[in-house]
């Protein structure tokens, strides 16, 4: 790939990731203004985005993100094999509690649910599939940062200080140090109403063979609940299912590899 081609793919990206849960629709001007792309080369960009179906025009002359997401999504679900393989692990845990099983994937700097079971109604997600979680609150953002190596967690600590601040867990990037040392001993990690009121999270962290987590088990359940089943007992689950889910991925990325080219 030319330093050409690869300059415009990387403006393309740039492009769609100016779609959010707070701004769904961007008229061309305002595409221009954010971006700073030429009239011609947004007017390209958007003609090869909206012909490939990533982008819709809208009747006021705006541009929403189009049905070609809805089809990777689908293909995505059919191919993951962290998804394929943890499904029967998440109903089997919804079955276990009353509680919104979810497992949740990092990428970049960003956490995703990409698939979840429900087994009571008194606990509803703020986050469903596809909805950005927070970096520095909740115990889905704490399963994944405890376990990352050091050069990758003083950074993130130290950008994400006064988010974490505001947990009430410390003051200062020592104090959170500590309290993520912690979670590496136990294997998991437990927020009490951090993201949604009422409601307490449980996490642990799932890896493949790699040394940083891809992903967080979770489980959200009321405070009721989790005091009724033990917190405790609920994390020793977690972690035996991570495990067995972190096994799996380890055994087909190596059976992946051998295969002949």
């Amino acid at each position: 790939m030319t330093m050409e081609s690869r300059n415009s793919l990387e403006r393309v990206i740039a492009l769609l990731d100016v779609f959010s849960e707070e701004r769904l629709e961007w008229t061309p001007d305002e595409l221009m203004a954010e971006l700073g792309y030429s009239r011609p080369t947004l007017y390209r960009y958007l003609k090869t985005l909206k012909d490939a179906g990533f982008l819709t025009s809208t009747p006021s002359g705006g541009f929403t993100l189009g049905p070609r997401v809805v089809e990777l999504d689908f293909l995505m679900r059919k191919s993951d094999t962290l998804v394929l393989h943890a499904r029967q692990h998440l109903d089997a845990l919804a079955e276990a509690y009353p509680c919104n099983s979810l497992l949740v994937r990092w990428y970049g700097n960003k956490l995703l649910c990409v698939a979840s079971a429900c087994s009571t109604s008194e606990v509803q997600t703020s986050y469903p599939r596809g909805r950005p979680m927070p970096l520095a609150r909740g115990a889905i953002s704490r399963s994944i940062i405890a376990f990352l190596p050091r050069r990758k967690l003083l950074p993130f600590v130290e950008d994400n200080l006064e988010e974490f601040r505001a947990t009430g867990l410390g003051d200062t990037r020592d104090d959170f140090l500590d309290v993520l040392r912690q979670i590496r001993r136990t294997g998991y990690a437990v927020a009490y109403g951090e993201v949604t009121p009422g409601v307490t999270g449980i996490a642990a962290p799932i890896f493949d063979n790699s040394t940083s987590p891809i992903a967080s088990l979770c489980l959200t359940m009321s405070q009721e609940a989790a005091s009724r089943f033990g917190v405790g007992r609920i994390g020793s689950a977690l972690i035996k299912t991570a495990n067995g889910i972190s096994e799996h991925l380890a055994r087909h990325r190596n059976q992946t590899a051998e295969l002949p080219s």
